[in-house]
């Protein structure tokens, strides 16, 4: 027992004297760095300040030449640094911000029972700490903002984002910090769908849709209910920018997205529309019709002078193609063009013209024109018994003559004399405008109009008309 009890306690005498060896080491090893750090650096400082008190009795440099003297006073200084240090009076490692932009904002509740109005998309977050530390955080940490409201019900509740800190040494804001959220039970209800096509300006100038078919003609929509009662209409986006819609044909689109609209055309946030995968049969056509360029003068000639001819592109005639939607192009007869001839009429005038295009008609086949303008001699002759008709009168009225009033009326043409005498009588309108006329008694001037743009048509009369609510 005795030889194994010696042993141990040997081995203890060993382990302190290794202790205590590695501890002068260390103790060593701090008093150089002092030694080199601050008693070396401030005993100099003194002995400069020193040299320069020139009036010192030389007590002061025996006390400060004593190295106990020193070593205390070095001593002190390095106790005080760290105090300052430590409570902040003195900062050696500088504090900084960065602020994160629009970071997502995460929150949890029972979607499939609520919805949550007041939601924030995005918040702001600042990081404040040291320059590693916000570095360190920025690798660590996945910015989001969080918000619990999974134990929440119905009303209307202010509550406060939170934000996961990965690094403990910093410290954070967010911007909004606080928000109001409003709880409402979600319901659902059926509404109707109809489409919008989307960038038709990018579709072939030659194609147009002629039919939209859907796959659904109703979907559900869930949301509070106040919402809901908002939704007037459902559509479907067809977009036409498709490089499949180069030509004719019938063209399928799967997933086609839908927006919940309100009667005002306004776009109704916070719903869900369910409505699995709605897809969009659509048929392209190219659809086109000729239609002849119909030349307007405006302007009076010389006295005595007509218009004998007015060729278009060197024809009478001239049509153009145009192409659009067969409802809108069913509805087009001409394209007019109008030229000023004041003070024409001695020799031929050429105009360079640019030819419109109609409302809905996507594209012409010519969009500029020359029109050549020939004068002649005037002639004149009247022509009988034209009926007057009654144009733009409001649906709400009927027009009637008093009895006894004339409803024709004779016109005046000027031409030239062959084309004059070649006039079809037919080719005549004369008619009243009751455009913005309501109840009551009325003098309207009677005008006269023609298909030949190189005569004057004039009818110097007025005609009484009785407009009654029908």
């Amino acid at each position: 027992m005795m030889p194994t009890k010696m042993k141990n306690q040997k081995k203890k005498v060993k382990q302190m004297t290794k202790v205590l060896k590695i501890a002068k080491a260390v103790i060593l090893f701090f008093y150089k760095i002092i030694d080199k750090l601050i008693v070396t650096p401030i005993s100099k400082l003194i002995y400069i300040i020193n040299a320069k008190i020139k009036n010192n009795s030389g007590g002061f440099e025996k006390m400060f030449n004593k190295p106990q003297v020193l070593i205390y006073a070095s001593l002190i200084f390095a106790i005080s640094i760290f105090f300052l240090v430590d409570n902040r009076v003195i900062s050696l490692v500088q504090t900084e911000a960065e602020i994160f932009l629009n970071q997502r904002v995460n929150v949890r509740y029972n979607s499939e029972a609520y919805v949550v109005e007041g939601l924030p998309e995005t918040v702001d977050i600042t990081l404040i700490g040291r320059k590693n530390d916000i570095y360190l955080a920025k690798q660590l940490a996945d910015f989001e903002a969080h918000l619990d409201l999974s134990s929440y019900g119905e009303g209307t509740y202010r509550v406060r984002l939170t934000f996961n800190q990965t690094v403990g040494s910093l410290r954070y804001k967010l911007d909004p910090s606080v928000v109001t959220v409003n709880i409402k039970k979600r319901i659902s209800d059926l509404k109707s769908v109809s489409y919008n096509l989307l960038n038709q300006s990018r579709l072939d100038s030659k194609i147009s849709v002629r039919n939209v078919e859907l796959s659904h003609s109703e979907v559900v929509v869930k949301g509070a209910a106040d919402t809901l009662e908002r939704i007037a209409i459902v559509k479907a986006l067809i977009d036409l920018d498709n490089p499949d819609f180069k030509e004719e044909g019938r063209f399928t689109l799967d997933n086609v997205p839908l927006v919940a609209y309100d009667s005002a055309g306004r776009v109704v946030e916070n719903v869900d529309i369910i409505a699995g995968n709605i897809s969009a049969t659509i048929e392209l056509t190219s659809h086109s019709i000729e239609v002849p360029i119909r030349v307007i003068t405006t302007g009076e000639l010389r006295t005595g002078r007509a218009i004998s001819s007015i060729l278009v592109n060197g024809e009478e005639n001239y049509r153009v193609e145009i192409f659009g939607d067969e409802e809108v192009l069913k509805n087009i007869t001409s394209i007019p063009v109008t030229i000023d001839v004041a003070g024409m009429g001695n020799q031929s005038r050429t105009y360079n013209v640019t030819i419109p295009r109609p409302a809905g008609v996507r594209h012409i086949s010519e969009t500029t024109a020359t029109i050549v303008v020939e004068f002649g001699e005037e002639a004149q002759r009247t022509i009988d018994n034209i009926m007057i008709e009654i144009r733009n009168l409001s649906p709400s009225f009927v027009a009637q003559a008093p009895r006894g009033t004339i409803t024709t009326v004779s016109v005046q043409v000027k031409g030239v004399a062959s084309i004059i005498e070649a006039l079809d009588p037919k080719t005549i309108r004369a008619f009243i405008d009751l455009s913005n006329h309501s109840a009551g008694t009325y003098e309207v001037r009677v005008e006269v109009e023609g298909d030949d743009p190189r005569l004057t048509y004039l009818a110097n009369r007025t005609m009484a008309v009785q407009i009654s609510n029908r």
